[in-house]
């Protein structure tokens, strides 16, 4: 389908997910002062997903929005991998940038040169910009992998935001359906964000199976488990002993009570 109004809205739709996919798992590694569970070489494989992706959208010319959508990546997924290294490692912020910046610099300069490089042969060879497609597929595929040993590890979904993964998911749908209005019918970048889509999916359910369901048994759990209210003991009370008080009804009952008293004295006296 050749829709490009379509196309360029559900791409920006895409992009805007994209953008704003990891900034929860970055607020919050900020707010809890750790990234436990989160795995750095997911973030880096990402980050580094980010080039050839970028040279393929660019080179085949994708919308705006597609071509800006890895940069995004890339910057965000440095950001939360300087992150993991400051609080699982201890490094400081200082260590990260300089860590961090020299990889950026590479990451830049050889999405440059291959955009320059396959702009040129493009309409003589077509396997160089299919190996980008296709790389940038592995590396996403294999950053969200790593995440699926760890799950398998430790038998539950832990590090991860779930909002940032059905930001991410929702990002990879837009995406999807984005190709579909192009002009030509990519079937390398429906494999892109397809796969990504897919693997997404199934942390959500793996989610949904080591964490969720424990946590609704431990709700039930508690719920059954709950002490029932005290038994009430219901003694003979006269009558007056109603919210609804009368003068003469506290009399009669004092009379009756100091009677009583008097009795018990008696008897004590005589024992």
């Amino acid at each position: 389908m050749d829709i490009p109004v379509a196309a360029n809205l559900l791409g920006t739709l895409g992009a805007v997910c994209w953008s704003i996919q990891l900034i929860p798992q970055i607020v919050i590694n900020l707010r809890r002062h750790h990234a436990t569970g989160l795995q750095p070489s997911m973030m880096m494989l990402w980050a580094w997903a980010g080039v050839p992706l970028g040279v393929y959208n660019i080179v085949e010319g994708f919308n705006v929005a597609l071509r800006i959508q890895p940069q995004i990546l890339t910057l965000l997924s440095l950001v939360t991998w300087m992150q993991c290294r400051h609080y699982q490692r201890g490094w400081t912020m200082t260590r990260c940038v300089l860590a961090a910046a020299p990889v950026a610099i590479v990451m830049a300069a050889c999405q440059a040169a291959l955009i320059i490089g396959l702009g040129r042969v493009k309409h003589e060879l077509q396997w160089p910009l299919t190996l980008m497609a296709v790389l940038s597929a592995i590396l996403l595929s294999a950053g969200v992998l790593r995440h699926y040993w760890d799950i398998w590890t430790h038998r539950t979904v832990r590090g991860i935001s779930f909002l940032f993964v059905a930001i991410d998911a929702a990002g990879d749908l837009f995406s999807l359906v984005s190709i579909l209005f192009q002009p030509k019918l990519d079937v390398l970048g429906l494999v892109v964000y397809g796969s990504e889509l897919v693997l997404w999916l199934g942390v959500m359910a793996c989610g949904g199976y080591y964490n969720f369901r424990p946590w609704l048994k431990d709700q039930f759990g508690r719920q059954e488990s709950a002490p029932c209210p005290a038994t009430m003991t219901l003694h003979e009370m006269p009558s007056s002993s109603s919210v609804f008080r009368t003068v003469s009804a506290d009399s009669e009952f004092l009379r009756r009570r100091g009677a009583t008293d008097g009795q018990a004295r008696v008897a004590l006296s005589v024992a």
